[in-house]
């Protein structure tokens, strides 16, 4: 029964009996697996904070030939979505929150250096199931586990959360070559939007070029290309609309 060590992404859990965890975490190499915490729901759990949605962790894992479950000896955080998130709205010295909602002034997004985006950490949930949904069981792809860790670097970086999760969107659907970018099925500012995107990195979604209405704009269509390919709507998503309709 050999014994794996790999970087990876925690995408999701699900309680097992009474102490147990059914961890879902995405590998560099190995591709998507599943695997028993034992214990993780215990108050002096070993594996601690280091099962969140997108955490960045350092896993070791048992794995035995025709079992679909592998057995997480320990999980040991990198980078935690919460810690970063935290210390980018420590750093600024922000004191109050904002509403998730409430508007910056006119009709650009709000810069990441003047304002803290409190709907970050709704996306964390987000992006963690795309990518879940995404990968294949065993199935290596770098570019995916790429793409996901920068989110989190990201999001510790303060990019504003409604850009840089078009970006996210974007990125994911046109690795998987299911991104229509026909010239005229979207606005010239959706266009520009999606063409900035090609060559800057996500911690800089801040800068892209996007209006309030174009964000929505690709909202829509990203959503309707996510949903016709999973053919279901996601429950994160769910979440998320239900976040900005109370606030």
């Amino acid at each position: 029964m050999p014994l794996y060590t790999a970087d990876a992404l925690i995408l999701r859990t699900y309680r097992l009996g009474e102490s147990d965890r059914i961890v879902v975490f995405l590998t560099r190499d190995r591709g998507k697996k599943r695997g028993v915490a034992k214990g993780a729901r215990r108050a002096r759990s070993p594996f601690a904070a280091a099962l969140e949605p997108l955490t960045e962790v350092r896993v070791a894992y048992f794995e035995k030939e025709r079992r679909e479950l592998v057995g997480l000896n320990f999980a040991e955080t990198i980078r935690s979505p919460l810690g970063l998130i935290g210390a980018t709205t420590s750093r600024r010295g922000v004191t109050g929150a904002r509403t998730p909602s409430e508007p910056c002034a006119g009709e650009s997004i709000c810069d990441a250096a003047d304002d803290i985006d409190d709907n970050a950490l709704g996306y964390v949930g987000y992006f963690a199931e795309l990518l879940d949904e995404w990968a294949q069981d065993a199935d290596a792809d770098e570019r995916l586990y790429r793409l996901g860790v920068s989110m989190l670097h990201a999001l510790g970086a303060g990019a504003p959360a409604d850009p840089l999760a078009r970006y996210f969107e974007y990125w994911l659907l046109r690795l998987q070559g299911v991104y229509p970018e026909a010239q005229g099925a979207l606005s010239d500012a959706a266009m520009a939007f999606l063409a900035a995107s090609r060559s800057l990195a996500p911690e800089r979604a801040g800068e892209l070029p996007a209006a309030r209405r174009t964000l929505r704009e690709l909202e829509q269509v990203h959503r309707g290309l996510i949903a016709s390919h999973l053919e279901k709507t996601l429950k994160s998503d769910r979440v998320l609309r239900e976040l900005r309709r109370h606030n």
